[in-house]
């Protein structure tokens, strides 16, 4: 049956469609919140593993970076997952993943077989960073669509906050098995409403279920007529030629390329995840002392970052998403020149110690600001419908390659360069990024999903008029 022929779908209920609004904001929220915990609950676990293991600096970072090893391996199939068995079935596997390999990294009896559970923990953490954008975005209006994957970075860094307050709770005792294990609770809660939610009409119509397509988009977008939106999303479907990651090499898509994979790379190599993963070891250097600042201060850094997500999620759909990238950026690039100057002054005491802290602070605040919360709403929007989840798990490939770097040579740069040029290095990347972004970032704020394909198709310009059919046409 065509699109054009489907038979009337009586409309939801305002009562049904609010309940499917809170499953959906609940679902994406605790799988959020679980990822978040389970990337920053290493932090305060390490300090107590490392003496039980008697860890070295190198092997430190090894038990870091093997996370982020199965992450990069999770992130490339990731889209094909998600295309394949759906986007909701794709956060099933994840979130059936994280219960069972959190609990097993809690009993690890030594440090091989907490590698190797991390490293699968991994592969589930790259898979849910390119699926749960992915099924928000597909699942949302256009008008509040940058809000709505912006809130997956709220609970990202929601999760982060508890980790930082739990590792404080805890530090008392060492009690590092109840740091890493606790979230596998609420893993598998999250399965619950994710076996009662439908998956995105997009992927119904990428399947060519367009009967199921409508009904979806009826239930979940109010503010357009839902047959002939699955009629748009099915026209653009086929004029694409495929979703493998080789048409994101060819015109008209190859510039969309560069620009994620790219902005994947700068948002970790400019180094948010080593304050993330070595906060008690950044602070011990700056001077505090006793596990009761080393590991309360990283809360407070957690909770501006949470109120500077929170703050891009309101200004992210009015002020626009590039505005709101660079400022972000821009602040990184300050504060690092801070760092810089701070560890470079010696001996930290007193005033100085303090206004280090500050910069952690704001550098921080500021990365969860532009990179953390644009680069979900980017990976989601960059492509039309059939390349979307490829170009995600690029652009996330790109993300984890960089954060393997950091996560693998940040402690052992901070023992044999110190901590000045580590952090200078860091801002001259961060410049970088920020030129990067000033040059290919486009703006997408109100634009439909389907509508951003013709700002790539037209050589990084929003089109005045109608592109030609794009087959066998270089479109510029």
């Amino acid at each position: 049956m065509s699109i054009g022929t489907l038979p009337a779908t009586p409309p939801p209920s305002s009562r049904t469609a609010r309940r499917t609004g809170r499953m959906f904001a609940l679902t994406g929220a605790v799988v959020g919140v679980i990822y978040g915990y389970d990337t920053g609950s290493i932090s305060g676990a390490l300090v107590f593993l490392s003496r039980d293991f008697h860890l070295s600096e190198t092997e430190k970072g090894l038990v870091n970076s093997v996370l982020v090893f199965g992450s990069i391996v999770g992130a490339l199939i990731g889209g094909k997952l998600a295309d394949a068995l759906g986007r909701r079935a794709a956060m099933l596997i994840v979130a059936g993943s994280y219960a069972v390999f959190v609990a097993f990294s809690a009993l690890a009896p030594n440090v091989v077989v907490l590698e190797v559970v991390r490293f699968l923990l991994g592969i589930a953490i790259g898979i849910s960073i390119v699926a749960a954008p992915l099924y928000v975005a597909e699942s949302t209006p256009a008008r509040i669509r940058g809000a709505s994957v912006a809130a997956y970075q709220v609970a990202t860094v929601a999760g982060i906050v508890i980790t930082y307050f739990v590792n404080w709770g805890l530090s008392g005792g060492g009690h590092w098995r109840w740091m890493l294990g606790l979230s596998a609770v609420p893993a598998a809660l999250v399965l619950i409403p994710l076996l009662r939610l439908p998956d995105t009409p997009r992927w119904y119509v990428l399947k060519g279920r367009t009967e199921r397509a409508v009904e979806v988009m009826a239930m979940t977008d109010p503010d357009v007529d839902p047959r002939a939106e699955v009629a748009t999303v099915g026209a653009a479907l086929a004029e694409e030629s495929g979703g493998s990651a080789r048409s994101l090499l060819r015109k008209p898509y190859a510039r969309a390329a560069l620009f994620v994979v790219g902005l994947g790379f700068f948002c970790q190599i400019t180094g948010i995840n080593a304050v993330t993963y070595y906060s008690p070891q950044i602070f011990e250097e700056m001077g505090f002392t006793g596990n009761g600042q080393n590991f309360l201060l990283p809360s407070f850094v957690q909770l501006a970052s949470l109120a500077a997500t929170v703050l891009a999620i309101l200004i992210i759909d009015r002020l626009g998403r590039r505005t709101v990238l660079l400022w972000g950026i821009g602040t990184m690039v300050l504060m690092l020149g801070v760092l810089t100057v701070v560890f470079g002054a010696g001996d930290l005491h007193g005033a100085t110690t303090w206004v280090g802290f500050g910069a952690i602070l704001l550098f921080t605040a500021a990365f969860n600001f532009g990179f953390g919360s644009l680069i979900w709403v980017y990976a989601s929007e960059a492509f039309p419908a059939q390349l979307r989840s490829t170009g995600a798990s690029v652009m996330l490939t790109a993300d984890l390659v960089a954060n393997l770097l950091i996560a693998q040579f940040f402690p052992s740069l901070m023992t044999r360069a110190g901590a000045a040029p580590t952090f200078a290095g860091l801002g001259v990347l961060a410049l970088a990024a920020l030129v990067f972004a000033a040059v290919t970032a486009p703006e997408t704020k109100g634009r439909q999903l389907e509508e951003i394909q013709d700002y790539w198709r037209n050589g990084g310009r929003w089109p005045q008029t109608p592109l030609p059919d794009p087959a066998g046409t270089d479109a510029r």
